[in-house]
């Protein structure tokens, strides 16, 4: 017998894998989770992944009939019924006038569950005008939502942490009050722990969704259909041209920019401002993802069976698209970016729409909207709109 050196934990780790697999028996002791946090064996649960409904891998061949197979697959995994009944039953006050537009205050019925306040400015002059679903983001800042983007009138308090936010991430611009300037109808609402619907602390996030999920619901189902149903508001006002609704927003509400447009054909169009990825290259060890608790906002549980991300927002194909992103970018590796953008190219490309989506990498820019970045998506809604 030859000699053999001591085996470590990692030695153990993988061996337990590998027994798992082959039908094997792992005691506890041997068993790990690893990489902060993953389960040792999670590249096994990523080579599962295989995402058979994603458009050219789904034997669907009809790229309408594909779109509403998946939309409502994914309809299915946000847990949460659609509320299209609801009246939204909308109160205006808090009315003030902006530099060249009309600063309101909108409390509405998303859901049937409560009422949501939000900021609604108006251009000056004679509509119907376009107008923009405006999704904040997250940045674990709860005190502020809508008044990460809209300038809070309203609000000293909530006016000091708002410049702040802009500051740090905007260019000191609000983004919302930039639009209306230029002649687009904005809607931002609060999302659940945000605002006037917060605010929530970090730590409680995860049991928030864990409490959602225990009463038959999701925290990003909710989220999800909140939005949805915002665009139709949004599209429903008098003052709107329907035609002419676009999603936009950064982080967070880049996510939602996009699943919205996915998921309602009240949106025409949308700008994604650093959120797309590969969900399995986003799955690596030192991710935000991994963390848990922000992560819940962005979870629909096993739509990974079926769908990649970039799989869900080519829902809104063929429909014009903007993605912008960091190249420095620590929660979006370069490698994710870049799958998902081959992914979302290749889909457009089959509808014979390639020029009607742009995705674009800042190599000198981390996790910001800037104000050169701001420039461009104002640029590409007024061509799309």
């Amino acid at each position: 017998m030859g000699t053999h050196e001591p085996l470590g934990r990692r030695t153990f780790v993988v061996g337990a894998s590998t027994a798992l697999l082959a039908g094997g028996t792992v005691s506890g002791a041997e068993a790990a989770v690893v990489d902060g946090p993953l389960p040792d064996f999670h590249p096994a649960l990523k080579d599962a992944l295989t995402f058979p409904l994603a458009w050219g891998r789904s034997p669907i061949r009809d790229f309408r009939a594909w779109r509403r197979a998946a939309r409502a697959t994914v309809e299915e995994h946000l847990l949460v019924e659609r509320q299209d009944e609801t009246p939204y039953a909308p109160q205006i006050g808090g009315r003030a006038q902006g530099e060249g537009y009309t600063r309101e205050l909108v409390t509405v019925s998303l859901t049937r569950y409560e009422r949501v306040r939000g900021a609604l400015l108006t251009p000056h002059g004679e509509g119907p005008f376009p107008a923009v679903l405006l999704l904040h983001d997250h940045g674990a800042r709860f005190d502020i939502g809508k008044e990460k983007l809209v300038r809070p009138w309203y609000d000293d308090t909530r006016l000091a942490s708002a410049r702040a936010w802009a500051d740090k991430y905007f260019s000191g611009r609000f983004v919302g009050d930039e639009l209306a300037r230029r002649g687009y109808v904005v809607l931002c609402l609060d999302a659940l722990g945000w605002g006037d619907r917060g605010p929530l602390a970090y730590e409680q996030q995860q049991a928030l969704a864990s409490n959602f999920y225990n009463l038959g619901s999701s925290l990003a189902g909710l989220m999800a259909r909140e939005d949805q149903r915002a665009a139709a508001f949004l599209a429903g006002l008098d003052r709107v041209d329907a035609r002419r609704v676009a999603a936009v927003g950064f982080s967070m509400g880049a996510y939602r920019a996009w699943q919205t447009a996915a998921l309602s054909d009240h949106v025409a169009a949308a700008a994604s401002v650093c959120w797309m990825t590969g969900l399995k290259e986003m799955m690596v060890p030192g991710n935000n993802t991994l963390r848990g608790q922000s992560a819940y906002y962005m979870l629909h549980p096993g739509l990974a069976r079926h769908l990649d991300i970039p799989d869900v927002a080519s829902i809104a194909a063929p429909r014009p698209m903007l993605f912008l992103d960091g190249g420095l970018d620590t929660l979006f590796p370069a490698e994710g970016v870049r799958v998902a953008y081959d992914k979302l190219r290749a889909v457009w490309r089959s509808c014979h729409a390639e020029e009607r989506i742009r995705v674009k990498t800042w190599p000198e820019l981390g996790h910001v909207f800037t104000r050169e970045m701001q420039d461009e998506v104002f640029s590409w809604l007024d061509d799309v709109l």
